[in-house]
This record gives C-alpha cells, structure tokens and sequence, in this order.
C-alpha cells in the first residue's frame, strides 16, 4: 500500500489566539504548533497498515517554510518521507488543489486526512481531492483495514454504525478512534532528521478566498443568579432579555 497523508500544521489546543494589529492575520507570537490531532489518527492507522501488509507512507503539507517542524514530526512518528508545497494556505480549495495535483501521478493506494483541522473546522479538503482525482471518498471514518484489493471502513451515523467497502484508490477522513496517535521515539526523533523532505511550488497561484479580516467572538457576558424560590424571574428573563422563548 502506497500511502499520502495530508498533514495541517494548527495551533496547540490550549494556545490563546489573537490577531495582529490590522486584524488581518493569526498573531504566531508564542504559539506553540502540532499536527492536527485528527490527521495524526490518520497517519498512525496508515503506519499500522504498512507494518501490517507493506507499502510506505508519504507525509504532505501546503504551508511556509515554518510548517517543516510538524512535518519532522511526522517523520518522527514514522512517515518515510514529506512533501512541502509552498504556500500559504489561504483556503480548503487551494489546498485541496495543489494536493491533488501532485498526486495525480504518484499512483497512491490511499490518501488520508483528518476529519477537520482544528483551527478553520472546515472539513473540506479530503472530498475536495477525491472530486479533483475522480477517486472514491469516505467521510469522518472510525475504522480501517484494507483486505483482498479492497478499503473496508466504518463510520458512525445517526443510531448505529454503517460499513462502507471502496475500491483502490481511494480517499478517506479519520475522526476519533480511527487509531491510538503514536508518541516519537528517540530513534524515531534521529531519524527524522535524515528522511527525505520535498519542497516544491505551487502549481498554480489560483486562490479563490481573500480573507479581509479576522476578529475575537464576544466576550462571555457575566452569569446571573436566580433564587430557586423566585422560578418566575428565570421565566421572565428568558422571553424578555434572551428572547428565546
């Protein structure tokens, strides 16, 4: 099997955002990076499968030169190799676009993602790519195994679970349980140091999304405290200050 997995370079969980003075871009100040959790669960089944069956695992990323650390890590974790595109990612089509592009002649078995990336939540880069190579897609999956030629992947849908079995080649999105995500070795950490990583252009300076601002959601507005005696005052607050009934 002759993985590609996509790779977002977000920022840590706990990190505070905040924008620059024009409100034009993410403050990067003292923001500590990772992989995307989800696509972490999707490199680490790829992992699994290719010491399971044989094959390699490609790691990718469209981002800046500041992006090469995740993608070390990811080599830590244990990706043969990385591919950079380098460019800012300004929006899920970009991406998905340049994605595509590159591996339309690489000839890969499987192309993961993450369900979303934790900092736009758009969720839309791996059907894009699947559109764009003309390839089966399955979305937000929890389980994979590949058997006789054939993907075999599971999903959760409203009140049980549905199995999906796809030809190869094929794109798909992990979520939660999707695998356990895998914390580098030293030996791991070493050899990252020496695996192949690509830095190609983009192939096209096509970006259909101006982003013209950013700014911070509203601040939380203070907790009121209503007696347990007084029901009639939490009634009248609800349908004449929050109006939502």
């Amino acid at each position: 099997m002759k993985f590609l997995v996509c790779i977002s370079h977000v920022p840590d969980t706990t990190t505070r955002i905040t924008f620059t003075a024009d409100g034009k871009a993410l403050n990067t100040a003292g923001i500590q990076f990772i992989i995307n959790p989800y696509d972490e669960m999707a490199l680490t089944r790829a992992l699994e499968i290719k010491e399971a069956q044989g094959g390699t695992v490609t790691v990718i990323n469209v981002g800046t030169a500041t992006t090469e650390p995740t993608l070390r890590k990811a080599l830590a974790i244990g990706a043969d190799d990385a591919v950079r595109i380098n460019a800012d990612p300004v929006d899920a089509l970009f991406v998905a676009a340049e994605i595509a592009h590159y591996a339309q002649n690489e000839k890969f078995d499987a192309i993961l993602t993450g369900r979303e990336s934790i900092d736009y939540n758009s969720g839309q880069v791996m059907g894009m790519i699947a559109e764009l190579l003309g390839i089966p897609s399955v979305a937000v999956a929890t389980k994979l195994d590949i058997n006789d030629g054939k993907a075999n992947l599971e999903r959760e849908i409203d009140g049980g679970k549905e199995l999906v079995t796809v030809s190869i080649p094929f794109a798909a999105s992990a979520q939660k349980d999707f695998a356990e995500p895998r914390i580098p070795n030293m030996r791991g950490i070493m050899s990252a140091r020496t695996k192949p990583l690509k830095v190609i252009e983009p192939a096209s300076a096509f970006k259909p999304v101006l982003s013209v601002s950013y700014q911070n959601p509203p601040a939380k507005t203070a907790c009121k405290m209503i007696d347990p005696a007084h029901p009639e005052e939490l009634v009248n607050l609800l349908h004449n200050e929050a109006k939502v009934i």
